[in-house]
C-alpha cells in the first residue's frame, strides 16, 4: 500500500536526498517488516526525509520507529563537499546540526510521537542495544569505516524474517562510492540474508531464520 497523500507531501517537502521511487520501496519494506511487531530502525537520519516513511508505517502497526544519528553530518556533507548545506550549520559552534531541522520535519508531518531519536555515534549506540528489530535501514556514513561499523553493529539485531535495507548500493564505481555495495555483498555472502528487492540503489534483504551474522 502506498503512503497517504499527506505523508508523500511531507516526504517531498522534507530536506534530504532520497528520491520518491526509493522512498516508496522503503515504505513497502517498512510495512512488511512492521508485521513482526518489532521496532523499525534507521542509521543515518539527516533531516528526517526517510524517517517520515518509517514512522508512518510504524504508526499504522502500533510500533515505534527509531533513528540513530549524531546529527553533525556525514563526510560528504561537511563544508567544501558536494552535499554541504550551510543552512544546517549551527552558527554558535560552527558545526552542522541537523537535529532541529529533523524535529521540525517530524512535527510538520504529525509523527513526533511515533519516533525515538537517538543522538550519538552509531557503533556506540549499537553496543548497548539489545532489542530485536523488524527492520534496519543503513544510510549513514559512506566510508568503509562507517558503513562496516553500521553493518557490524546493527545487522545482528535484525530479527529472523526481518529486513535489512541498504541505501546507495552501486555495483559500478562510476555511479557512486563502494562502501555500501561492499556491506551489501558481505550480507549476501554471509548466508544470513537473501535479497527481496532492489529499487535503483535501495536494496532490501531478508534475515534467514537460524543464521548468524
Amino acid at each position: 500500500m502506498a503512503p497517504k497523500p499527506e505523508i508523500l507531501a511531507a516526504f517531498e517537502a522534507a530536506k534530504g536526498f532520497m528520491p520518491a521511487d526509493e522512498g516508496l520501496a522503503l515504505y513497502e519494506a517498512a510495512e512488511a517488516a512492521a508485521s513482526l511487531g518489532l521496532p523499525l530502525l534507521e542509521v543515518g537520519t539527516y533531516c528526517g526525509r526517510s524517517t517520515i516513511l518509517l514512522a508512518d508505517a510504524a504508526r499504522a502497526a502500533g510500533i515505534m520507529a527509531v533513528t540513530v544519528d549524531h546529527h553533525r553530518g556525514s563526510e560528504e556533507q561537511q563544508p567544501g563537499w558536494e552535499y554541504h548545506d550551510p543552512t544546517v550549520v549551527d552558527p554558535d559552534v560552527g558545526l552542522m546540526d541537523t537535529l532541529p531541522t529533523f524535529r521540525r520535519t517530524l512535527h510538520a508531518a504529525g509523527l513526533e510521537e511515533h519516533v525515538i531519536a537517538m543522538v550519538g555515534r552509531s557503533p556506540r549506540i549499537a553496543a548497548v542495544w539489545n532489542t530485536p528489530l523488524g527492520l534496519v535501514f543503513i544510510d549513514g556514513g559512506h566510508t568503509d569505516e562507517h558503513a562496516t561499523a553500521d553493518y557490524e553493529g546493527w545487522a545482528p539485531h535484525v530479527a529472523p524474517g526481518g529486513l535489512l535495507v541498504i541505501h546507495d548500493v552501486f555495483a559500478d564505481p562510476a555511479d557512486g562510492g563502494q562502501a555500501p555495495y561492499r556491506i551489501y555483498r558481505r550480507a549476501l555472502d554471509s548466508g544470513a540474508f537473501t535479497e527481496v528487492s532492489a529499487t535503483r540503489s535501495l536494496h532490501v534483504l531478508r534475515r534467514v531464520p537460524g543464521t548468524a551474522v
